[in-house]
């Protein structure tokens, strides 16, 4: 497993990140623990969860995997050799969080997410917390980037200063040493490090996106901004929620799987999109790869990534995953993948 510099700061996080969003749904809590524990002796110390999580969200299980995450170290008495990110929510409309109230990025509001998730952790501390996604209206999840459409600011917009101060109280306490971004675009994370530098808050050590085969977006404007800046890129959706793997081709429905279950699918069953899988499904048989090998090697060998956040609900899926941290993208796949990039595009940003 190798280890990579988070950011400017002295934690070194293996290349593969453990994600948890299917714990409290799709997972029990004894498949997360089992998941943790083969992670672990793999060499991944690196987690990633949110308040918002389990997914889909819902009220009645909100919470349920930082729950599962923080008896998992208690149980191991690991907590040492974890390296936790978690998560509080940008402006959404899930009220549930906040008590009726809609979830803004305020002073107030990640107070009261902090202490939340600390407790359910069962921890004093986060080594990284991220804004979910940004407090201000962008496009996010599936809208195309490259489509721009202004939307109206909403009237109570959280200012960059207030979120980072409020960041900047928690590192003084101790109970956040680093913060982080996520679904945040080119514009937001340089104004994130220039609030920075003026002394506003702390200085963003990571940005957590979506980017995988079918939406290298990331790759436009972000990546410039993760190297120059060393705001590295934690990857999301490396499989494109499974998709890259084949399993859902031609209308297929495996029992238990993602889309299956919940009909989440919509991001990655646009136009274009089958084409596209189909054609890195063929590059995948022409060089003996599983296609999950495949797309989980391609996202964790940019320079630009400092960790690919992986997901399984099996494992079997785990373990491939996992493996996939130490297989080589050759110039001769390099090329055959930017062949298909250049021929299909992003049709799944």
């Amino acid at each position: 497993m190798e280890y990579r510099s988070l950011g400017r700061t002295d934690l070194r996080v293996s290349s593969i990140c453990l994600g948890t969003m299917t714990w409290g749904q799709q997972n029990t809590e004894a498949e997360g623990h089992e998941q943790m524990d083969y992670a672990f002796e793999q060499g991944v110390n690196f987690l990633d969860t949110a308040e918002l999580y389990s997914i889909p969200p819902k009220p009645e299980t909100q919470g349920s995997t930082e729950r599962i995450i923080g008896n998992w170290m208690k149980a191991r008495g690991n907590r040492d050799k974890v390296i936790l990110a978690s998560k509080v929510c940008g402006r959404n409309g899930f009220t549930w969080f906040r008590d009726g109230a809609t979830p803004t990025l305020s002073r107030a509001h990640i107070r009261d997410a902090i202490e939340k998730s600390l407790k359910r952790l069962q921890t004093d501390y986060i080594d990284l917390y991220q804004l979910h996604s940004p407090d201000r209206h962008v496009p996010l999840w599936g809208s195309n980037p490259t489509i721009y459409r202004h939307p109206e600011p909403a009237a109570d917009e959280v200012p960059f200063e207030e979120t980072l101060g409020a960041l900047q109280e928690l590192v003084q306490e101790g109970k956040v040493r680093h913060v982080g971004l996520s679904n945040e675009t080119a514009w937001g994370t340089t104004r994130f490090v220039a609030a920075a530098e003026a002394g506003k808050g702390p200085r963003v050590v990571s940005i957590q996106n979506a980017y995988n085969l079918l939406n290298r977006t990331f790759e436009v404007n972000l990546a410039e901004v993760a190297m120059r800046e060393q705001v590295g890129l934690l990857v999301y959706s490396p499989l494109a929620q499974g998709y890259l793997t084949g399993k859902y081709q031609n209308g297929a429905r495996p029992a238990g799987a993602r889309s299956t279950l919940f009909k989440r699918g919509d991001r990655y069953e646009t136009p274009g999109a089958h084409e596209a899988i189909d054609a890195y499904l063929a590059v995948a048989r022409e060089f003996g790869m599983d296609p999950a090998t495949l797309a989980v090697a391609f996202a964790t060998t940019r320079c630009f990534v400092t960790s690919n956040i992986i997901g399984a609900t099996t494992m079997d899926q785990l373990k491939v995953d996992i493996a996939a941290a130490d297989v080589a993208i050759s110039p001769e796949l390099e090329a055959k993948i930017d062949a298909v990039h250049q021929w299909r595009g992003n049709p799944c940003p």
